[in-house]
């Protein structure tokens, strides 16, 4: 690699008689650079002075480098870029590194404390920086670094006037680099660790020896390069690491139900377990994003009351992808002993889908209390006494991709008594950039809560329908394993009841039972591949009631009879004869029998323009202009291009005849298939993406001859650009 370089560059550097500054100035004198070495020489708490400055700039003139000396308290900073003016006519980096400590308990900190600690440091960094910026926007180039604190990011005892002047420099710094940018001024902050005057009596010997500046001066040094983009970051280092430090915010919540309503002491201590929840917590990078946030988090709010009307509706989130819907698969029994499997079990496969039944867990709503306080009074609800007793899930639209991110809105539709039993309808609609995907009921039997005078029926409720009364069209066995349970248990229903002997024997079973949406799982796979077409995208609805529970290790027997469009199946268990669900249908798009060709619709070009159309017309052009080393590869590469998981257009490059088009190819298979999204394919365009690295990380998925596609990317780079 490259030397990293700073000649023709001048440096200031604050507090570099020792420590880290003389770190930061001996290297970027060995660089190239000039050096303004700036130091009172004090001792640190700003008292006492030395010739500590003079001694760097000897060391750095010993070596053939090129400093002078600045003695001048960063409170003027105006005289150390003037330093830096009259001695070299620039001035390129400024890193603000001076500082002092008057460490004290805050109720013995005197005013004194507090402002010598803000002038060093906050006001100091001001001043000199203020001083140079007017060169820096001239010039259109600048690098600042300012030196905060972990004491600064987390507090510390005994150091609130530190830990407010360094929490300030990134303030400082955040705003700078915004008003920056245009100039090409890069300013950014380090968090640094390390062995200095401020801590040579503090650390313990061995550990002040472990952490030498010189492990912190090449970030720092990096990061005032001029090859160095970012700006407004953290950067945190001590001992030969670095990590990146922000800011994050949670989803944050409404502090009322309903837009009408008011927010009160009690509605904000109701609501704030979901203020402070700190899952799916993101960063934002600027104050106008926050503000954008806040808004469409208020639309969201008032468009979701407006859904809800007078239901006590629960809103969750629910993201996926890949190894989901693997361990999914797993679960459900899919195995790669039967290759019609192998399609939900390999994410590069080039048909690679999600099983219909997995999208059931985004409607699930395990966490939501709305059975709970949907009970009437005197009755109650929570995980020792419901039952999971009825599944339906229907697909709206288009079928969904193999990573996404749900919305999902649950709510009770009606509370049944059944007599012993109480049966709440819980209905959920699941959302995929506001856009309805699909919706799902539960019957979730609450067991000892009935007897309350409510109706038996609904007319919400959807309902199961028997088999046929002759023989099944086809049966379908399959053995459970032993670990069945403890393997589905990873898609999210983590009840003990599945795992654990003595809540088992507690509950009346043996040993630990099967979920019933994991039989249910096995009993779905078998009808889509024998009356489906093996397709997920075939499936416009399924039901389903459980009856009785499973034991891992047993047979699941699926019977299934074909009426039009609609398959009912029943599934017992081989070794009881028990039926354990009974009155299930799937309704299909098209019935494919087993043999038959997939129902599946060739995939739909995108009606608008993609960005990797652009490259696919450069390697039309290309192909026209040298069909000779066109035809060296002698393939058929077919391309799946993906938007949000789901195959939006087709590009055949058959370098045989060779031709260029979009689509399938229009005679024969293609030799290669590769699938990956718009974006990823011109990330590797441009060079931004590594196809290897995009492989490996399962963006990019080759299925046939994986050769061939090594074969053919240098002729992509070297004539399209590719």
């Amino acid at each position: 690699m490259d030397q990293l370089r700073f000649d023709g560059r001048v440096a200031v550097v604050t507090g570099a008689g020792g420590g880290l500054g003389k770190a930061y100035a001996l290297l970027l004198a060995s660089r190239g650079a000039k050096v303004v070495v700036n130091d009172l020489g004090s001792a640190r708490d700003g008292a006492g002075k030395s010739n500590a400055a003079d001694a760097v700039v000897k060391e750095i003139k010993d070596k053939g480098g090129v400093a002078v000396a600045d003695y001048n308290s960063v409170v003027e900073g105006e005289k150390l870029i003037k330093t830096a003016i009259d001695n070299f006519g620039r001035i390129d980096i400024l890193i603000n590194n001076a500082g002092i400590l008057r460490d004290k308990s805050f109720t013995k900190m005197t005013e004194q404390d507090w402002d010598l600690i803000q002038a060093v440091h906050l006001k100091g960094a001001f001043k000199t920086t203020h001083a140079a910026w007017e060169t820096f926007r001239k010039q259109k180039y600048g690098r600042i670094v300012m030196t905060s604190s972990n004491a600064g990011l987390f507090g510390n005892f005994g150091q609130a006037n530190y830990s407010a002047a360094k929490l300030g420099l990134v303030g400082l710094a955040n705003t700078l680099a915004i008003e920056g940018a245009k100039y090409n001024i890069k300013v950014n902050t380090i968090v640094p660790t390390a062995a200095s005057r401020l801590t040579e009596d503090i650390l313990p010997p061995e550990m002040y020896e472990a952490m030498k500046p010189e492990l912190i001066a090449p970030v720092v040094a990096y990061m005032v390069h001029e090859s160095f983009n970012d700006t407004g970051a953290i950067i945190d280092s001590t001992l030969g690491f670095a990590t990146k430090a922000q800011l994050f915010r949670s989803n944050g919540a409404p502090l009322k139900k309903r837009p009408s309503d008011p927010v009160t002491i009690e509605s904000v201590k109701e609501n704030w377990s979901k203020v402070v929840d700190m899952r799916g917590a993101k960063h934002l990078e600027k104050i106008a994003d926050v503000t954008l946030e806040l808004v469409d988090k208020l639309q969201e709010f008032e468009e979701r009351s407006k859904l809800d009307g007078d239901k006590d509706s629960y809103w969750t989130t629910y993201d996926y992808n890949a190894k989901d819907l693997v361990i999914y698969a797993l679960g459900v029994g899919a195995s790669v002993e039967n290759p019609t499997d192998l399609k939900f079990l390999y994410e590069s496969h080039e048909n690679f889908s999600p099983l219909p039944s997995f999208f059931i867990l985004a409607g699930m709503c395990m966490e939501a209390p709305i059975v709970a306080n949907a009970m009437p009074p005197g009755k109650f609800a929570d995980f020792t006494n419901v039952l999971h007793g009825e599944q339906y899930i229907e697909f709206v639209g288009d079928f969904p991709g193999t990573e996404g991110v749900f919305t999902t809105r649950c709510y009770v539709v009606d509370v049944l008594d059944k007599g012993s039993s109480a049966v709440a309808i819980v209905n959920s609609e699941i959302f995929q950039n506001k856009q309805l995907v699909c919706r799902t009921q539960q019957h979730i039997f609450v067991l000892g809560q009935g007897g309350f005078g409510g109706p038996r029926n609904s007319k919400n409720a959807i309902g199961v329908a028997n088999a046929p009364k002759r023989n099944p069209d086809a049966v379908v066995e399959q053995r459970t394993a032993e670990d069945q349970a403890a393997l589905y248990r990873m898609s999210g229903d983590l009840n003990p009841l599945h795992i654990d002997p003595n809540v088992a024997t507690a509950s009346g079973h043996k040993k630990p039972i099967l979920h019933g949406l994991a039989s249910l799982g096995f009993s779905a796979r078998h009808v889509l591949a024998r009356f489906g077409g093996n397709d997920s995208s075939n499936v416009k609805a399924l039901k389903a009631r459980f009856v009785k529970p499973v034991m891992p290790g047993e047979t699941l027997v699926t019977e299934m009879w074909v009426e039009g469009k609609r398959v009912h199946f029943q599934t017992k268990t081989k070794e009881t004869g028990n039926t354990v669900i009974a009155g299930a249908y799937i309704d299909f798009k098209n019935v494919v029998s087993a043999g038959g060709s997939p129902s599946a619709a060739a995939p739909s070009t995108a009606s608008g323009t993609l960005k990797s159309d652009a490259l696919f017309a450069k390697i039309q052009d290309e192909v026209k202009k040298n069909p000779d080393k066109a035809k060296t590869v002698g393939g058929v590469f077919l391309y799946n291009i993906t938007d949000n998981g789901k195959t939006v257009k087709q590009w055949t490059l058959d370098l045989k005849s060779p031709v260029v088009h979009d689509g399938a190819p229009k005679s024969g298979k293609a030799d290669t298939t590769m699938t990956i999204a718009d974006a990823d394919l011109v990330q590797i365009a441009s060079g931004a993406l590594n196809p290897q690295v995009a492989y490996m990380k399962g963006k990019l998925k080759i299925a046939g001859n994986i050769m061939l596609a090594q074969k053919l990317g240098p002729l992509l780079k070297s004539d399209a650009k590719l």
